[in-house]
């Protein structure tokens, strides 16, 4: 079942385009990874799911109501984490926590409690003594105490230190586990690598590439190291090799993932000793597109 659907999103504001044609579908249960440089587009999306900002052009629907004008109906079932919290400084942390939480129209004593616990947070002082790692710690404790189908985080963790955001890790993937969708915001690479089903990478208001981590580790490549009984001759020349490196008697390279099996073939005439493969992480996706080489490759509902 769809919960998200945004088809052909366009915002402009002025004579600047700031989305530019995005597409987007979060199935239930998914945890859908949302990935770019600040200024890319992931805030603007987000406000215009929220009902806060207005599209230019195209539709976007959640729960199956347009996101405009149904948005009171949608926020009762949704909850949403912004990458800074603004609190009322007069508030304790517990009183703004019950007050997002009322307005979310759900409250869980019990839910709460535990994760005050788990997140290591005082509840009693004044929101204006907080830094900003314990505001982001309100709104993430009120976020997953209430009971949301959808939870929308743009950039949730800014602020927490390694300790709390596995914390969080494990807030989204018990939301998961309880069959309710999640739109992760996110620039943590390993964050998004760890928590996600999907992603989306957005670059200048387009949708750049999407799909399963697998799907997209098919458009990159994959780091071998090797050593072999004799010396390896024309190596470079094989198709599908990148950035060789001598390390000692043994040589690190690049092989694009369709590549694969012909070079494993070829290396291993050689009379292989070593053979170690790291998977292309989503790190070495992300900066191929950020260093201005002009791949478009999209999967599934991300092509424009």
């Amino acid at each position: 079942m769809t919960i998200v659907k945004a088809t052909n999103l366009t915002k402009k504001f002025g004579s600047f385009t700031a989305l530019d044609g995005v597409n987007m579908e979060i199935k239930e249960g998914e945890v859908y990874g949302f990935i770019g440089p600040n200024g890319a587009g992931k805030s603007t999306t987000i406000r215009i799911l929220l009902g806060m900002l207005r599209a230019s052009q195209g539709e976007a629907k959640i729960f199956g109501k347009d996101v405009w004008s149904d948005a009171v109906a949608i926020h009762k079932r949704i909850s949403y984490v912004p990458g800074d919290v603004n609190l009322w400084p007069n508030l304790t942390g517990g009183e703004v926590i019950d007050l997002f939480m009322k307005m979310n129209g759900y409250v869980n004593p019990e839910k709460r409690e535990e994760l005050i616990k788990k997140f290591d947070f005082d509840p009693t002082k004044k929101s204006r003594t907080y830094s900003k790692g314990n505001r982001q710690k309100v709104a993430l404790i009120a976020a997953f105490a209430s009971d949301a189908d959808l939870y929308i985080l743009d950039e949730p963790t800014s602020g927490l230190d390694p300790l709390m955001e596995q914390i969080f890790q494990e807030c989204v993937s018990d939301a998961k586990r309880a069959g309710k969708s999640v739109l992760l915001s996110s620039h943590i690479l390993s964050e998004v690598e760890k928590l996600c089903d999907r992603v989306g990478i957005i670059r200048q208001g387009k949708i750049i590439e999407t799909g399963t981590l697998n799907e997209l580790r098919h458009l990159t490549r994959t780091n071998l190291t090797i050593k072999t009984k004799e010396p390896i001759v024309s190596l470079n020349e094989l198709k599908g090799i990148h950035n060789i490196e001598e390390k000692g008697s043994e040589l690190s390279f690049q092989v694009d993932t369709e590549e694969m099996d012909a070079v494993i073939r070829y290396i291993s005439g050689f009379g292989l000793l070593k053979l170690e493969s790291a998977p292309p992480t989503l790190e070495d996706l992300f900066m191929r597109h950020y260093q201005g080489e002009e791949h478009t490759h999209s999967r599934g509902e991300g092509e424009l």
